[in-house]
């Protein structure tokens, strides 16, 4: 049995043991009964009867009600506090387990708030750092810039003199033209994708009239003209509310993907619909496709289906910064794969019809 003692010294807020209280009554009660029926018998029987100490009715009320009632009312008692005491320990046992899992609670409490804290430290560095780095590379595209600008204009003078070259020279002359291009768009595109991601992009958005624009997409992208064309533009096709800028831009990003993975003799569709007050612009291949698994991945950071000797030139960001170009202006850019049987991508970009061309302004 517990000891009380013991239990409050552990446990200071319990009441007091009952089992004190049961063993008190357990060993008064029969006593005090007991004594009743002995005086009462002895009144009735030797008193008022005068019959003597071994008349059979005296001793044997005495035997039946003096002592076997409270025999059994001890017995009653005792298996009573037997189970006062089990529910005692049980109760015991309960408010251990309950201060137990109170004191881990607070345990795993205190250590998830330092955690916590622990990782909202990280977070912030890692935002600093990442700021860091944001600041770094518009620093380094921006002192890039300009003597890009300088190697591409005295290149396209050098090969605007074509009669004074050797056809050596100009064929060299021309890919270094092509690559400093390349490279020049690369460093634009870092910088714009740094004002974009800091928020001091600006836009100015307004009515877009859909089909010159694709038009000048696919003679900047394709000037040798070594993909057929497929149109498939309604000529009564609403102007697109968007940047006129940044819109010939995403096409561009898609048209140069079709060329890249399309087999020369196969042609690149380039289509638009109007449906639910917004303009949809496709351009479609005849390439290899997207892999289901990677469809998403495409338009991550630095993300590039095709790596190794195989894979073509690019940094992994062209679709990514379409993405974040067209979210800036309300617009959503969406890839399906395959657009045919045979393989073939589809991308597309949905944005506002413009409506009034008073909305014009910028954001």
């Amino acid at each position: 049995m517990t000891d009380v003692t013991s239990s409050h010294a552990i446990l200071p807020g319990l009441r007091p043991d009952p089992q004190v209280i049961v063993r008190r009554i357990q060993w008064a009660l029969p006593l005090v009964l007991f004594a009743i029926v002995a005086g009462y018998e002895s009144w009735e029987h030797l008193i008022l009867k005068g019959q003597s100490l071994a008349d059979i009715h005296f001793t044997g009320e005495i035997l039946f009600f003096g002592i076997l009632g409270p025999v059994a009312v001890f017995t009653a008692l005792a298996y009573i506090r037997h189970l006062l005491g089990e529910q005692w320990t049980a109760r015991l046992e309960l408010e251990r387990l309950n201060r137990e899992l109170e004191l881990r609670v607070a345990e795993r409490t205190a250590a998830l708030e330092q955690r916590n804290a622990e990782l909202a430290r990280a977070n912030a560095d890692l935002q600093h750092l990442d700021q860091m780095k944001s600041d770094f590379v518009a620093l380094v595209s921006h002192e890039l810039r300009a003597p890009l600008t300088a190697l591409n204009g005295g290149l396209e003078l050098a090969l605007q003199q074509t009669e004074a070259l050797p056809p050596a020279a100009h064929r060299t002359l021309k890919v270094i033209a092509r690559e400093s291009e390349r490279l020049t768009r690369f460093v634009q595109t870092i910088l714009d994708l740094s004002r974009l991601e800091a928020g001091k992009f600006n836009l100015t958005l307004g009515p877009v009239a859909a089909l010159p624009l694709l038009q000048h997409a696919v003679e900047t992208a394709l000037p040798d003209g070594h993909h057929p064309v497929r149109w498939d533009v309604p000529r009564d096709l609403p102007p697109v509310w968007a940047d006129e800028t940044c819109l010939e831009e995403i096409i561009l990003n898609f048209v140069r993907n079709a060329d890249k993975y399309s087999p020369p003799a196969l042609p690149i569709q380039i289509g638009a619909c109007a449906a639910d007050g917004r303009i949809v612009l496709t351009v479609t291949d005849h390439g290899p496709g997207v892999p289901s698994e990677i469809q998403e991945r495409v338009f991550e950071r630095f993300y590039r289906g095709q790596r190794g000797e195989n894979a073509g030139p690019g940094w992994g960001l062209g679709l990514y910064f379409a993405r974040k170009l067209a979210e800036a202006q309300g617009g959503q850019i969406t890839l399906r794969s395959p657009a045919f049987e045979t393989g073939g991508a589809e991308f597309s970009i949905s944005l506002p019809v413009a409506e009034s061309p008073e909305e014009t302004g910028d954001v």
